[in-house]
């Protein structure tokens, strides 16, 4: 996965990303991760559903963006996020053909970004074809 998400940030132009897998306890478990500050990796090795960007975009079946992840007022980042340097923020869930988010795909910028409806759908492409290595 590792090499994957490398990839993936290469095609973006990104700094940072992560993959979260759904785990047996039904939150998300880190499974690679690129450009994240090791005192944050504890903190994101876990995520519920529901809880930060990832956690939002598996709860809601969507993707879910910010901007300007450091002067996001929304409650959608947690404020331990912004000790990653990211601004421009994109995750999407990684969802089955039974409608099931196996994880997560994130990937970020150090710059506020807005990512373009084009852009999400094509990282929505590279989610699809992780969620096709679980079968």
């Amino acid at each position: 996965m590792q090499s994957l998400l490398q990839s993936i940030l290469a095609d973006f132009g990104c700094q940072t990303g992560t993959i979260h897998f759904t785990g047996e306890d039904g939150q998300l478990k880190l499974v690679a991760h690129i450009g994240v500050p090791d005192f944050v990796l504890p903190k994101i090795s876990t995520i519920p559903f529901g809880k930060g960007i990832a956690g939002c975009a598996a709860e809601r079946k969507e993707a879910v963006q910010l901007c300007n992840l450091q002067t996001d007022t929304s409650g959608v980042a947690r404020p331990d996020a912004k000790a990653t340097q990211v601004s421009g923020a994109l995750a999407v869930p990684l969802i089955s053909a039974d409608g099931k988010v196996r994880g997560v795909l994130g990937i970020g910028k150090v710059v506020p970004y807005e990512f373009t409806a084009e852009e999400t759908a094509k990282l929505k492409v590279h989610a699809q074809a992780i969620v096709g290595t679980l079968a």
